[in-house]
C-alpha cells in the first residue's frame, strides 16, 4: 500500500513537472510578442496620413504656381510700326528661375507620393527626407519674384523704374497668383518637415 501510494505522489509530480514546463513556453512567447510589438502605430500612421495630404496640397499649389507662371502673358491691343508691346514670364530672368524651380518641386511631389502611401501601409518604414531643400527652393523662388512683382506694381521713384502693371494688368495678376501659391506651397512643406521630425523622434 504504501509503495502504491509512493508510485501515485511520484506520477502526480511528475505530471505537475510536466504541465509546469508546458505552459512556461507560452508565457514566455506572450511576453516576446508584447516586447516586439512596434509601440505608437497608430500615431506613426496618422502622421503619415496627415504626411500625404500635406503632400497632395502641396503638389496642387506649386503645380498652379507653376501654371499661373508659366502661361502669363498678355499682348497690348495698340502697337506702332516697329515695336509690340508683351509681356512675358521669359521676359524676366527670376520668372524663368520661377517656373524651373517650382517645375522641380512638383515632381519631387509627384514622386514621393507613392512613398507617403507605403509610409500609410507600413508605419515603421522610412523614406528619403528631401523636404527641407525643396522647400527651400520654393522659398528662394517664391520670395525673388515677389519682389518683382512689387516692382511691377509699385516701381522704384530712386531708379526710376515705373510700374508697368496698369497697362498689363492680366499679366501681373497671373504673375502674383503664382507667387501666392508657391508661398502657400513652401508653408505646407513646412509642416511636412516638421511633421517628419516628429516621425523621427517617435522612431
Amino acid at each position: 500500500m504504501a509503495t502504491d501510494k509512493s508510485g501515485e505522489i511520484a506520477i502526480n509530480m511528475a505530471e505537475t513537472k510536466a504541465s509546469a514546463k508546458g505552459t512556461a513556453p507560452l508565457l514566455n512567447y506572450s511576453k516576446a510578442v508584447a516586447a516586439v510589438e512596434p509601440p505608437n502605430r497608430g500615431a506613426k500612421k496618422g502622421l503619415a496620413v496627415g504626411d500625404f495630404v500635406l503632400r497632395l496640397c502641396a503638389l496642387g499649389a506649386a503645380l498652379g504656381a507653376t501654371v499661373a507662371m508659366g502661361t502669363a502673358d498678355q499682348l497690348l491691343p495698340f502697337f506702332t510700326q516697329f515695336l509690340q508691346f508683351e509681356a512675358q514670364y521669359d521676359d524676366f530672368d527670376t520668372f524663368r528661375f520661377f517656373v524651373m524651380a517650382l517645375g522641380i518641386v512638383s515632381c519631387y511631389l509627384l514622386l514621393s507620393l507613392p512613398l507617403s502611401i507605403i509610409c500609410i501601409i507600413r508605419p515603421l518604414a522610412t523614406m528619403p527626407r528631401l523636404s527641407l531643400m525643396m522647400a527651400a527652393l520654393t522659398i528662394a523662388a517664391g520670395s525673388a519674384s515677389a519682389s518683382m512683382v512689387y516692382l511691377a506694381h509699385n516701381g522704384n521713384d530712386d531708379v526710376n523704374w515705373l510700374p508697368f502693371c496698369q497697362q498689363f494688368g492680366d499679366f501681373c495678376q497671373s504673375a502674383s497668383g503664382a507667387v501666392i501659391g508657391s508661398l502657400l506651397a513652401a508653408a505646407l512643406l513646412l509642416i511636412i518637415i516638421i511633421l517628419s521630425a516628429f516621425a523621427l523622434k517617435r522612431n
